[in-house]
């Protein structure tokens, strides 16, 4: 086992400015290369959690209320895109947290710039959308130095609920837990598809294949459509001065987004077409594809992680 869990990409995905020195990329990205994820026993609540609501803030992500050992609100992203979970050092100070040292982990953005932590916050109750809808106990959560104003944590849901499934609506803005053994079922309507999830290295963020074969990370924590590196990008802007964005991510490299003319693409069976699109420029060379809010908000997406799949379908307002 090596010395170092390395995170490949962390990445603040607002694409507009806002009220600080450098505009910044929005909720965050964390690429779980090497990661070593703390072994923990499989655990179980007697209740599943109860459904939580968030809003969307077109800046900084999905934000949730939450509590966190009693205290709160405080204000968390939530973000499939993460990889594991992370809190501010004001909120480790605020909700006194523990503070355990772990091997060095390398944080760095979608330029590929890094920066490291070696200290995790251990969590006895984390509760979303009111204090008493507390998630499966035993929860960690990497402590960085430095979040968006008002953002005090950012949580992947993927390890929140484990091991619980659990669905985003975005039209709704409400997240909710499932149990994947005695509920999970995945019936697709004509305008939705159930498909594979997919992994890409050892981490258990959530891939899906689309038609052409390419991989594309389900990342709720950025703002973008259909995200493509510049270095991969096959789609050019008609616009002779498309409106090009530099974005400071959480290990202070800079990346630039521009939004260039929509694309048609295929999950499973859906098609979507008139997906906007971005070119990331300045990223590092194995970003992978994103899909981001601009092309998922239409849906409602449950995750299933024990029989790994992921289902697309209209939400029902």
């Amino acid at each position: 086992m090596p010395n170092m869990r390395v995170l490949l990409s962390i990445a603040l995905s607002v694409l507009a400015a806002v009220a600080w020195a450098v505009p910044v990329t929005g909720a965050a990205r964390f690429f779980a290369g090497a990661r070593a994820r703390q072994a923990r026993q499989f655990r179980r609540t007697s209740t599943v959690p109860q459904p939580a609501r968030f809003r969307v803030d077109a800046d900084r992500g999905l934000l949730v209320s939450s509590w966190v050992n009693g205290r709160g609100p405080y204000v968390f992203v939530l973000d499939t895109g993460a990889g594991l979970n992370v809190v501010s050092e004001r909120l480790v100070s605020a909700a006194g947290l523990r503070i355990t040292q772990t091997r060095q982990t390398v944080v760095g953005g979608l330029s590929g710039v890094t920066t490291a932590s070696n200290r995790e916050a251990a969590i006895d109750t984390l509760a979303l959308g009111y204090q008493n809808n507390r998630l499966p106990p035993g929860q960690s959560a990497l402590i960085v130095s430095y979040l968006p104003e008002g953002i005090d944590g950012i949580l992947d849901p993927t390890e929140a609920f484990a091991p619980y499934g659990y669905s985003i609506d975005m039209p709704r803005g409400e997240i909710a837990a499932f149990d994947d053994v005695a509920e999970s079922s995945h019936r697709s309507s004509t305008d939705g598809a159930t498909v594979e999830w997919l992994r890409r290295g050892d981490s258990d963020r959530p891939f899906v294949k689309l038609g052409d074969g390419r991989l594309a990370l389900i990342d709720t924590g950025s703002r973008f459509g259909l995200a493509v590196s510049d270095r991969q990008a096959i789609v050019v802007s008609r616009n002779r001065t498309p409106h090009t964005i530099p974005s400071l991510d959480l290990g202070g490299g800079i990346v630039n987004a521009r939004r260039v003319a929509p694309t048609t693409i295929s999950i499973g069976e859906l098609v979507l077409r008139g997906i906007p699109t971005d070119i990331v420029s300045g990223a590092a060379a194995d970003v992978p594809l994103i899909l981001g809010r601009d092309a998922l908000y239409p849906f409602k997406m449950s995750f299933d992680p024990r029989r790994r799949l992921i289902d697309f379908s209209t939400s029902e307002r």
